[in-house]
Order: C-alpha cells, then structure tokens, then sequence
C-alpha cells in the first residue's frame, strides 16, 4: 500500500548573517565582512532580549519589511546571529543593506 505525499511549498527569502554590537550612538550598518556577515551597531544595551527586538525593529526598518516578516533563526543569545526574512530575495536584501551603509 502506497501513502500519498502531498508536498507543499515553503515561504521564499532570505538568510542574512548578522554581527551586533550594542551601546553604539545610533543604529546603523557599519559594513560586510568578507563572508558576507553584515556588522549592525545598536544602542540598546547588550541584553539579548532587547538587543533581538532592537534588531529585527532595524533591520524590518532597512529592508522596508514588515516586522514579521524578519526572524532570528539561530544566535539568539550571541552577537553573531542568522535572521530570515520572508519573501525578500537575496540580491533585493543585499542591494537594500548596502544602501543603508555610512
């Protein structure tokens, strides 16, 4: 006896690797690294908790995004952190992140 799999299609994004250092004066982009880690400098101070929401709050803000449809899927308690963002390619990320660097 056969089962039927019924396969269905997930939510197309993006993946960016972020560096976070807080208590800096303001939000902002300071560069990507060679491997492409995006080095974001915040204000809020280094608890992981508000330094998470202030980061998905600017990067939503950078990538002109929803709030929900930006995500820290790993590093959650770290500086280094993976972030999601749903229905926003790679190329579009990346062009927005660059336009948003000082």
């Amino acid at each position: 006896m056969s089962r039927k799999y019924e396969l269905h299609s997930g939510q197309l994004g993006s993946a960016l690797a972020v560096r976070v250092t807080p208590r800096a004066s303001q939000n902002q982009i300071m560069g990507v690294l060679n491997d492409g880690t995006i080095k974001v400098h915040l204000v809020s101070d280094p608890s992981d908790e508000e330094m998470n929401v202030e980061l998905l709050s600017y990067l939503a803000e950078v990538l002109g995004v929803p709030k929900s449809r930006v995500e820290i899927v790993a590093g959650e308690n770290g500086r280094d952190k993976l972030v999601s963002v749903l229905d926003m390619d790679v190329e579009t990320a990346q062009q927005r992140v660059l336009a948003h660097m000082d």
